[in-house]
């Protein structure tokens, strides 16, 4: 693997502090001071700022609450959170009955087979359909082969979504596959190729709340030079071997998040939704509205209050925050 034109070592080693003020100076050089704040549909969300409609973008999962995998962060509570249609005729059921209620976008999802990748094959002509009712469809498809790349571009999807993680020890103990990072950057390579627009996602903290792999995802991901990036944080759910874990501190998810803005200067970097409530949350997102963030799914009042003083341009939607600035 090579990775172009940004120097992480060098960037590794200086304080947070000028870390910070160059990933701030990056994101004023390529964009305007405009921030968005998505809240899509997986969860209410409310305050006295922002209400969300939850029909508007619905998180499906195609495998109900099944997944072969079982990995150690999730074993399989993420997918109770969506809706289940495990079955084409059930979907396209269910997105005509959201789409009547106002839904105008929908994230794929759902648990994976033993290679790692969501089974989207027998879906395909239904989300090919599904386009062309008009909504907005990403899809968060683990490592799929060549040819479900090739029929996502095809159903002309808005965006695939995939976790690149740098380390195989993480793959294999979390994972519980027994691959190597290569293989995201294969992914990347191949969505480059078919120009299928990719979403990768970070998430800090995933091996058992250690730093493990985050900078070589960092460094694929750069060298793929993707048009949108999103940073997480692991969150520690119950009845997994990862309820308990100690999490990384606020400042060193705020670094992960301003490399990602300095190895990505004109990407749309996101906060997703993925990192744990009351995990000194206002903090972390105040990190990253310094890091140069563009997006920051689900924020605090404390974040949205920060963002009028700092004189950002604020705008509210109810969609993906991959999707915010579309």
């Amino acid at each position: 693997m090579t990775f172009q034109g940004f120097d992480f070592d060098t960037w590794l080693s200086l304080p947070t502090s000028i870390l910070l003020n160059e990933a701030w100076r990056v994101r004023r050089q390529y964009f305007d001071n405009k921030i968005f704040f998505s809240a899509p549909g997986t969860k209410g969300y409310e305050n006295e700022y922002y209400r969300n409609n939850r029909n508007r973008f619905v998180a499906i999962s195609l495998t109900g609450t099944s997944c072969a995998l079982n990995c150690d962060h999730c074993q399989k509570k993420l997918l109770h959170s969506m809706l289940s249609c495990t079955t084409p005729e059930k979907l396209l059921d269910t997105v005509k009955e959201l789409q009547a209620e106002g839904c105008q976008g929908i994230l794929l999802s759902g648990g994976a087979d033993k290679s790692g990748a969501v089974p989207l094959g027998p879906f395909m002509e239904a989300i090919k359909k599904i386009k062309t009712w008009g909504l907005k469809i990403i899809v968060h498809t683990g490592l799929v082969s060549e040819e479900i790349i090739a029929g996502l571009k095809q159903a002309d999807v808005d965006q695939v979504l995939v976790d690149v993680i740098g380390a195989r020890e993480t793959i294999r103990d979390v994972y519980h596959l027994d691959y190597g990072p290569e293989v995201y950057q294969s992914f990347l390579d191949l969505c480059q190729q078919y120009q299928l627009e990719v979403a990768p996602h970070i998430v800090v903290g995933l091996h058992y709340g250690r730093i493990n792999g985050e900078i070589e995802a960092l460094k694929m991901i750069s060298n793929a030079q993707p048009r949108h990036v999103v940073v997480v944080v692991l969150t520690p759910l119950r009845g997994t071997p990862m309820a308990r874990v100690t999490l990384p501190s606020v400042e060193k998810c705020g670094r992960i998040i301003a490399l990602a803005r300095l190895a990505n200067p004109r990407a749309q970097l996101s906060l997703g939704c993925a990192r744990p409530a009351g995990y000194e949350r206002p903090l972390l997102e105040q990190f990253a509205i310094n890091a140069g963030v563009n997006a920051i799914a689900y924020p605090s009042p404390e974040t949205i209050r920060l963002a009028r003083e700092m004189a950002l341009e604020i705008e509210f939607n109810d969609r993906c925050c991959t999707l915010a600035d579309e």
